[in-house]
Formats: structure tokens, sequence, C-alpha cells
């Protein structure tokens, strides 16, 4: 069975990463990621004729390796239900919430052979995502 994937967002924007890198490189951030996996993955990069949770879960190790040299520690994850404002046809799997102690780290690691390794097995198992950089206003409660 032959599976479509649509013209989505799921690799990283050059121009939009060339912008956080020119951010504050010491402030820490926390990533947003909202996902949309595939019904099967795309074939040819290691997952083939996987569910896309699956292929998500491959991807998911495979990024955990890298925590030491780049952080990217997972504070929330979940299951995205209703949409209560905004669009209707936004529809997502999971949302994740990844703190990287800084920005530099983040560029770092997308830019870094290692991950661009494992990019492809992010995107194959995906048919929409955002990726969308986030930093702290309000002090942490204690």
């Amino acid at each position: 069975m032959t599976v479509a994937f649509p013209a989505m967002p799921v690799h990283a924007d050059a121009d939009q990463l060339d912008s956080m890198a020119a951010g504050d490189l010491d402030e820490p951030v926390v990533m947003l990621n909202l996902l949309k996996y595939a019904d099967e993955t795309q074939a040819g990069h290691g997952v083939d004729h996987m569910t896309g949770r699956e292929g998500y879960a491959l991807y998911g190790k495979a990024f955990a390796a890298l925590h030491d040299r780049f952080g990217g520690e997972p504070i929330w994850m979940g299951r995205v239900g209703n949409t209560i404002i905004g669009a209707d046809a936004e529809d997502w799997d999971i949302c994740i919430l990844v703190q990287y102690p800084t920005r530099r780290q983040f560029v770092e690691m997308i830019r870094d052979a290692d991950y661009q390794a494992i990019a492809p097995i992010r995107s194959a198992s995906l048919i929409d995502s955002r990726l969308i950089e986030m930093s702290q206003l309000l002090p942490r409660q204690t």
C-alpha cells in the first residue's frame, strides 16, 4: 500500500533556525512540540512498515542518546484533546515540552551530524508537526 504524505511542516526551517540563533544563546528555552503521527511511516528511513507512533518512539530513543551533549529534557508529555480556542482543523496526537539548558545547545543539536542522522526518522513518522521556541517570562513557583 502506498501512503500519500501531504506537504506539512515536519522539517526544521533554516531561516527560522537562523533567527533563533540570533537570540540570546545563553538563555534557557523550552520547545513546544505538537505532533500528528502518520498512520504508516514513510519508507526508506529505517522505520518501514511501522505506525508513526512506533517510528517516533525509535526517534525518541535515539534523541535521548544526545542528551549528554545537548540537554533536551522532556518536562511534560500528554495527549492533545479538544481545541477550545483556535482552528478546528488543528488535530494533534501528542504535545511534548522539551527544556534545553541554553538556546545554543538546541541550535547546535539541530545542526549536528548525529542529530541530522536521526531527524529523517522523526519526519518519516509524522504527517504534521509544530516546533515552537519559548522562553520563560514569569518566575518559577517554588
